[in-house]
């Protein structure tokens, strides 16, 4: 073991987070230039692009706890982490390869036409996500299983603040030298920093004494399973439904406020869930509990953000005042640089401070409210450039604690032998919502002639997850 993780010391915090930086670099350049490379130079719609987006969460949904769950069990290699963020972080360089040569993979599996271009375009992303699927629940493991409680504030907040230096890095290689320069980055970064600083972390074969002795060893049932997601119900049931149903081409009758029979449906049994789980009526333990209403809030954040991930070139490209159409590509990505440097900044320099004295429950929940604040302004006044700009800043102070404290706290309220499950499980309060963003938004977004819709429907998500947040306590 190297003295600087027996002495925990600053920059092996940093080192800890080079491997999920790796794939937050890769989430980034998916960010950046998935939604502009499959419009501009494939010529896909709107509707398409939601498609493409939708492989991932299907991915991550199969992958996190499966992989979560193995993980916590396998040894090899030297550690219960390293196989499947060396996996994942090989996979992801080598999809980020094929992005701008779509072309190319569809000449070698004699896809022609348009729908094989979707076809190939939908694997290449399927597989793509689903590498850094693989790898960021290990990655996010490992910084939970190489601290201890008191430390993992520090830990989460650092791997944010490394990994979104280097997302805003990201943004501005695209900036500068444009989205196709940047993917082919994002390929070896995403090899280098999690094949070579893996073998310098040692993972615990074992869970300190401290944490140990708190752990529950009882084997983790389906009923179990069934009533830690209770919180997801609507989504888990929405998410099946275009799954199995859209995707196969199936339709279901019904228009009531925009929703067919099946949506709507999710929708009623969704805000059943918000009160089963706020009202506690399965009786579930204090931890249990907590971790449903985790799950919960975390969910509308991820619908609100990921609609904004998806659709946000397609209000910059129609609603900012001033663009010529060089420029849409070059300030959808000022936009992103804006938010995460943002991101990169405040965790460890100001919301781990905060979080340390005020809790961070509190800290993350007034985090959220300013994000949805910051996409109300937009919303409301984005069309002037300034305006765009100077609430991204807002949004980014959500951004910063989105993407460092939700760990920490979730990790306090779970079984420290399962860590890999449960942050699989928690993963499903990512991935569900985008589903929703990537298909029924998708058809908002379509049908709306007003683009400014994007930022309505993240202010309103953002809003209820952060009201939802208030009921997520701190563990004393």
């Amino acid at each position: 073991m190297l003295e600087a993780q027996k002495k925990m010391k600053t920059w092996f915090y940093a080192l800890l987070s080079l491997p999920a930086t790796a794939m937050g670099f890769g989430l980034s350049v998916q960010i950046s230039a998935l939604s502009w490379i499959l419009s501009t130079k494939y010529g896909l719609d709107i509707h398409e692009i939601g498609i493409v987006w939708a492989a991932g969460p299907i991915a991550g949904i199969i992958a996190q706890p499966i992989v979560g769950a193995v993980s916590d069990k396998l040894w090899f290699m030297g550690g219960r982490r390293r196989p499947w963020v060396i996996l994942g972080g090989i996979l992801t360089g080598l999809m980020l390869l094929a992005l701008p040569n779509l072309e190319i993979v569809q000449k070698v599996f004699g896809m022609a036409g348009e729908e094989g271009l979707l076809a190939i375009a939908v694997a290449v992303a399927l597989t793509l996500d689903l590498a850094i699927n693989v790898s960021f629940n290990p990655t996010r493991s490992l910084v939970a299983d190489c601290t201890s409680k008191e430390q993992r504030s520090t830990g989460f907040t650092w791997m944010q603040t490394v990994s979104g230096t280097f997302g805003v890095l990201a943004y501005l290689i695209a900036v500068i030298w444009g989205n196709e320069f940047l993917i082919y980055v994002g390929a070896i970064l995403a090899v280098l920093f999690t094949v070579l600083p893996i073998f310098f972390i040692e993972e615990p074969r074992e869970l300190n004494a401290e944490e140990e002795s708190a752990v529950k060893q009882e084997k983790t049932s389906i009923k179990d399973m069934a009533e830690t997601i209770l919180p997801l119900s609507g989504f888990l049931i929405y998410g099946i439904y275009v799954i199995c149903g859209k995707l196969m081409g199936l339709t279901v009758g019904g228009d009531i406020f925009g929703l067919d029979y099946v949506e709507t449906a999710c929708v009623v049994i969704e805000i059943l869930a918000i009160i089963a789980v706020l009202l506690n009526l399965p009786k579930s333990t204090e931890d249990n509990n907590q971790f449903q209403k985790i799950l919960l809030a975390h969910s509308f954040t991820w619908w609100g953000v990921q609609t904004m991930n998806i659709y946000m070139f397609f209000y910059v490209s129609t609603k900012i005042a001033g663009l010529a159409e060089a420029d849409f590509a070059d300030i959808n990505s000022w936009a992103f640089l804006v938010r995460d440097l943002i991101g990169a900044l405040l965790p460890v320099l100001v919301l781990n401070v905060i979080a340390q004295k005020a809790g961070m429950a509190k800290t993350h929940t007034g985090s959220i409210l300013l994000m949805g604040l910051g996409y109300g302004l937009i919303y409301l006044f984005g069309t002037n450039i300034i305006v765009f700009f100077a609430s991204l800043c807002i949004v980014g102070i959500g951004w910063a604690s989105l993407v460092s404290l939700p760990f920490a706290i979730m990790s306090e309220r779970v079984d420290q032998s399962k860590m890999g499950l449960y942050m699989g499980i928690f993963n499903l309060s990512v991935v569900l919502p985008q589903l929703v963003a990537s298909f029924k938004m998708g058809e908002v977004v379509n049908a709306a002639a007003d683009k400014s819709i994007i930022f309505a429907i993240c202010a309103i998500c953002l809003l209820i997850s952060g009201v939802l947040w208030i009921a997520v306590k701190d563990k004393k």
